[in-house]
């Protein structure tokens, strides 16, 4: 399995598991041919500070029953935006407004992405 397939696995385990915890418009954009930091981002949205730590928590103990722990975790203090550095895959948790706000899906629109509710295609919105 290549390494982009081992992130794309892992975007899809995440997004899954922001869903366990209702995460709200669960977006995963590929970055594997944009940036070197990072193959993915998964973007979704909690409706407060308790549904964004909630939904963090959820992804951190289900990367742990698997063995992976994120290198880095910010924001959870305010839970506005909280941010999950698993390598390959960073995790964007927001509040409404402030996913608005930033809009990284506009910021990142050139690449391919995909609604998690729509997983099986990867939608190019160039």
């Amino acid at each position: 399995m290549s390494q982009t397939s081992s992130a794309h696995d892992l975007a899809v385990t995440i997004a899954e598991l922001a869903s366990q915890r209702k995460a709200l418009d669960i977006t995963v954009v590929d970055l594997a041919d944009a940036v070197y930091i990072t193959d993915y981002f998964v973007i979704c949205t909690g409706r407060s500070d308790v549904h964004v730590k909630s939904i963090c928590e959820r992804i951190n103990e289900g990367l742990s029953a698997i063995g992976i722990r994120p290198r880095a975790t910010e924001g959870l203090e305010h839970a506005t935006w909280a941010l999950l550095d698993c390598g390959d895959v960073v995790v964007h948790v927001f509040q409404e407004q402030t996913r608005r706000f930033y809009d990284l899906e506009r910021l990142w629109s050139h690449l391919p992405c995909w609604s998690f509710e729509d997983s099986s295609l990867a939608v190019d919105r160039s």
